[in-house]
């Protein structure tokens, strides 16, 4: 029964995934044809990722009172529901509008689902988890790609909107599953959750430096994603479609890293593993400032990707042992919105220090994340030792 849920809940990631790169991948379209500048679509994305933020942190109340099935299937219904409205939006308007209950969606299913894998399933199934987001987010350019071969940008979302109901169902069907499935570890019955303000988490040492810790992690991520290419053409002197390629080896890298970091799950507890995504990382860091051939920067960036894809998924998984299991959900779901805050002002924050420092400043800023995280890091360990909290065995 356990394995029944825990396909379902893959199945739901991959509709977490379906429409984040949506917005981007159409855009080019969407602007010309409503005669907008082709700046505008940072509203779009302001809101979805804003809201995104609300919703997960407010996550922990609603989960707790309804369920994260329940939560679930009714946010995938609005993210559903939500791409169909884009589909037949007349005016801009109306996408900033959507872009509400998309956000809202997401955000919950986010924080509700990373929180019953971390409680319910191993490490090895946090990392593939999070696989099967970027299977989501990967299918959505391209369907996108084959409905503006034909120039229809809105057909692209109703394709996709047919591929999220389904989805829908699917959880839709599972729900009396849910109920049977218990706590994987011989370690007694999950206690009940509890809500943790965040005012009380914001006094919590410990829970401000995981915040940093899985901020640095997310600046990474999203400002690799959004400004390797041009950092690429700019500074190395690419064409824009070998930039694009090369940044294709970067989310390669990404995959394989969660990949990988599920396989050795079975063998290498969640710490070690995380520290040595970290080694990996420093080893890109460290590649990337380095002067040389176009090939030092590709495999520095694949390497980055290698690296620091499994640091999220391990670290999240981490939080039921690190936090408590009652509290879980709320600290979940803070740590999910400090996330979605990293990837809203992460992008534009490097498109600032690059009008006064250069796009050349890319790889040196990599590198002062890499140093905040692996400072952050082993300090919150080191604390998480002295409070006999650092377990190795899991």
């Amino acid at each position: 029964m356990a394995t029944i849920v825990l396909v379902v809940i893959y199945i739901a990631f991959i509709g977490l995934g379906i429409p984040d790169s949506l917005i981007g991948s159409a855009w080019p379209a969407i602007y010309q044809e409503f005669g907008l500048p082709a700046s505008f679509v940072s509203f779009v994305t302001f809101l979805i990722s804003g809201c995104t933020v609300v919703s997960s942190l407010f996550s922990d109340r609603l989960i707790n009172r309804f369920g994260t099935q329940a939560i679930t299937a009714v946010s995938t219904l609005m993210t559903a529901l939500a791409i169909l409205g884009f589909s037949v939006s007349p005016h801009f308007i109306f996408l900033c509008l959507l872009a509400i209950p998309l956000g809202l969606g997401a955000g919950a299913i986010d924080a509700g689902l990373n929180n019953y894998i971390a409680l319910h399933y191993s490490a090895s199934q946090m990392s593939f988890l999070h696989c099967f987001y970027g299977i989501g987010v990967s299918c959505s350019p391209y369907l996108m790609s084959l409905a503006l071969s034909g120039g229809a940008w809105r057909e692209g979302y109703r394709t996709t909107f047919w591929i999220q109901i389904a989805i829908t169902a699917i959880v839709v069907l599972s729900l009396p599953l849910w109920k049977r499935v218990r706590k994987t570890a011989a370690d007694g019955d999950e206690p009940a959750q509890r809500t943790l303000p965040i005012r009380e988490q914001l006094r919590d040492r410990q829970i401000r430096l995981m915040w940093l810790v899985i901020m640095a992690t997310t600046v990474i991520e999203y400002v690799c994603g959004t400004w390797g290419t041009t950092y690429l053409v700019q500074a190395r002197a690419l064409l824009p479609d070998a930039a694009a390629q090369i940044l294709t080896l970067y989310y390669v890298g990404m995959a394989l890293g969660r990949f990988l970091s599920g396989i050795l799950a079975k063998k290498m507890a969640t710490w070690p593993r995380i520290w040595l995504g970290t080694v990996v990382l420093g080893v890109a860091a460290v590649i990337l400032i380095t002067p040389g051939h176009v090939a030092v920067s590709t495999v520095a960036l694949f390497l980055v990707g290698l690296g620091n894809g499994s640091l999220y998924p391990n670290l999240i998984h981490l939080t039921p042992v690190n936090f408590g299991a009652d509290i879980s959900q709320s600290v979940m779901g803070a740590t999910i919105a400090v996330a979605y805050i990293s990837v809203m002002l992460a992008p534009p924050l490097f498109g600032l220090v690059s009008r006064f420092l250069g796009v050349t400043f890319f790889p040196y800023f990599i590198f002062l994340w890499f140093v905040i995280f692996s400072a952050a890091a082993l300090r919150f360990a080191r604390r998480q030792k002295k409070l006999g909290r650092y377990d190795t065995t899991v």
